[in-house]
């Protein structure tokens, strides 16, 4: 992959003085530079999808399929050099960006088989000589904008989706991850993606963000990333009446009632928790165990914690680095205002000697509700712990945040079960098991956590739009 490139605009690698230098989270080292868009590119983008649509638009399910097919190919051919890639910027252990690239790639390949299963219905009119029927149509060109956290996953499950859908794309990653990004579009343009199909731009996020979300021409925002910049570009988007679809944050619940298989349940909260060293929308926030056996979990949790290994995402670790200073500031002033109101740590509580940007996982006792440990998400390796008594507490606390996109409970009481599901407000829940991510997945949330669903078998509907048709006839 050519380093210094960071636009791809109707099929041609662009190249500015203007640039963005990336970093290595592990160790700070400037890894590489992406161009930066100016205003001009980043309309010119906009010109060219729209008029890539007109054709795109009307070529063959059958052909999106093929060429979906061999970007599947090519992704999964490029395992290797995308993990490295992924762990080089963001700072994930290698294990982690290769299982993601499998993530990333199902995506493609799901997406590839649903353009085949689109289709619109003949309704049964009420009157004689009348026919009543919808068909769907792409909606247009597409804006997907995409978080550093999984700079490949996040990408394919958006962008995958519309080229099936028959839309155009600009694709505007993170400019903290964009290298991965650009070495998908190369697998794009190698799989035979026509010019103006799939445009990459990098740059100013504010910038790009007002060009995009006002321009006429676009007629779909998707977005992954924090709830503040979903409102914004919701706001922005208001203008132009677009079509939006927004996966915002979340504040999972992660619960452990005293029935469950306590070693279980500390094996899923591990992975639900420290998967990108909790910087993951669905990452477990706050751990919830019953009363009955809080100190018998919580010192089996300690032992479990002891074990994992911070360190370089090249090496064999299990806790990369944050991504940023930021990043590591929210953490340390979530932890001080705890412990400000009354909270203790039970284990870690600082930055690691490891480097800068590692945190030591952290569990945080004696929470109450007025932490901001406890109502905001934390993005990191910090577990505040809170105790409960029923199960109708249980589900009062969990439900008592802004956020509803993902929650996790174990327990063998079927009776239970149906209740929490039908009482959390979250959009996706994990019973017994700590992980939850697939392509069949309908992926979102409820209340502040977004807008609209991703991935599973109405994958294509966000980029679709319904067209009813009434024909009146004589002979």
């Amino acid at each position: 992959m050519n380093k210094n490139f960071g636009l791809l605009v109707n099929g041609k690698w662009l190249k500015n003085k203007k640039t963005i230098d990336i970093f290595n989270p592990f160790d700070g080292k400037k890894i590489s530079e992406v161009s930066s868009a100016d205003s001009n590119q980043i309309k010119d983008s906009i010109k060219f999808a729209h008029s890539a649509f007109q054709s795109w638009s009307k070529t063959s399910a059958k052909f999106r399929s093929e060429i979906l097919k061999k970007l599947f190919k090519l992704t999964i051919e490029s395992k290797d050099s995308l993990s490295e890639i992924i762990t080089l910027e963001s700072g994930k252990p290698l294990e982690e960006s290769k299982a993601e690239v499998e993530y990333g790639a199902s995506f493609i390949e799901w997406a590839a088989e649903q353009a085949l299963r689109s289709e619109g219905k003949l309704l049964e009119s009420p009157e004689n000589n009348k026919k009543m029927f919808y068909i769907k149509r792409p909606v247009g060109v597409v804006v997907a904008i995409t978080p550093w956290n999984f700079p490949l996953a996040m990408v394919t499950r958006k962008v995958s989706a519309a080229l099936a859908a028959g839309c155009t794309v600009i694709l505007k990653p993170s400019e903290l991850t964009p290298l991965t990004a650009l070495k998908f579009g190369e697998l794009a343009v190698k799989a035979g993606l026509p010019n103006g199909v799939l445009n990459i731009i990098n740059g100013n996020p504010k910038l790009i963000g007002e060009l995009l979300t006002k321009n006429s021409l676009v007629k779909k925002i998707t977005f992954t990333g924090s709830t503040k910049i979903g409102k914004l570009l919701m706001k922005d988007s208001s203008s132009t009446v677009k079509n939006i679809s927004l996966e915002l944050g979340g504040n999972a619940p992660f619960v452990v009632f005293a029935d469950a298989d306590i070693s279980n349940a500390i094996e899923g909260f591990i992975a639900a928790k420290f998967r990108n060293a909790g910087q993951t929308c669905i990452s477990a926030n706050r751990l919830f165990v019953e009363e009955k056996i809080f100190d018998k979990f919580l010192k089996k949790l300690v032992v479990r914690i002891k074990k994992l290994k911070i360190g370089n995402g090249f090496e064999k670790s299990d806790v990369g680095p944050l991504i940023s200073e930021k990043a590591i500031k929210k953490i340390k002033n979530h932890i001080d205002d705890a412990l400000s109101k009354g909270g203790e740590i039970l284990i870690g509580g600082k930055k690691s000697k490891i480097g800068k940007l590692f945190f030591e996982p952290t569990i945080v006792t004696n929470i109450n509700k007025s932490m901001k440990i406890f109502s905001n998400e934390n993005f990191g390796p910090i577990i505040p712990v809170i105790k409960f008594k029923s199960d109708d507490e249980l589900i009062q606390l969990a439900n008592d945040t802004n956020y509803g996109l993902a929650a996790y409970f174990y327990t063998k009481k079927a009776s239970r079960v149906w209740k929490i599901i039908e009482n959390l407000e979250y959009g996706m829940l994990g019973i017994n098991s700590g992980k939850i991510s697939s392509y069949l997945n309908p992926f979102g949330g409820l209340k502040e956590s977004g807008v609209g669903r991703e991935g599973s078998i109405q994958c294509l509907e966000p980029f679709l739009e319904t067209k009813f048709v009434s024909w009146s006839y004589d002979d």
